[in-house]
């Protein structure tokens, strides 16, 4: 039995493709201004926290993968029935995650470091079981290096913390966010 299959071919290529470009171009077709937004102020603030232009690009790099992959994956109906169900429960986290963190902004002194910590080590663990049998180990490991970066509790302190530096890039994180949510985007 013949096991080639152009769809099977083209959505190889398609991943192949995603890995190699991370370019905002094609993030578009996954990404609106809105998001890209977000993730411009995601960047800024990484940069600062990290003190490493390159280490807060490769992060946001690593984010905008994940994304644009679990798309492809998503748009071409790779999932199965229990695959998606995970799907669903990671969306649904990253929407209370959403809700969570522009909550924690808007209601003083409600911030905790370790539920955010937690929602984010939930949504990375969901996300991991998603696509386990669709991506690579080096996908799994830009996962971890998201997740790692973003859960950290210190770095939630910092940005939730009330240092001036943080604070107008929290506050265009969450304006973004909100505007996703209330978009439906989230």
């Amino acid at each position: 039995m013949d096991s080639f299959s152009t769809k099977s071919l083209a959505l190889q290529a398609q991943k192949k493709l995603m890995s190699k470009m991370a370019s905002k171009t094609m993030a578009n077709l996954f990404i609106d201004d809105t998001s890209s937004e977000v993730l411009d102020e995601l960047y800024r603030v990484t940069k600062e926290y990290t003190r490493n232009r390159k280490e807060a690009q490769k992060i946001i790099k690593n984010l905008i993968k994940m994304v644009v992959k679990l798309g492809v994956l998503y748009r071409n109906n790779q999932f199965s029935v229990e695959e998606l169900v995970l799907v669903e429960n990671f969306r649904k986290k990253v929407h209370t995650l959403a809700m969570t963190a522009v909550s924690f902004h808007q209601i003083e002194f409600t911030f905790d470091r370790r539920v955010m910590s937690g929602i984010l080590n939930e949504c990375r663990e969901l996300l991991h079981q998603a696509i386990n049998r669709h991506l690579t180990a080096k996908s799994h490991s830009r996962v971890n290096h998201v997740f790692n970066h973003f859960s950290d509790c210190e770095f939630l302190a910092a940005l939730y913390g009330p240092s001036e530096v943080y604070r107008a890039h929290l506050q265009k994180i969450c304006d973004g966010v909100n505007k996703m949510l209330d978009d439906g985007n989230l």
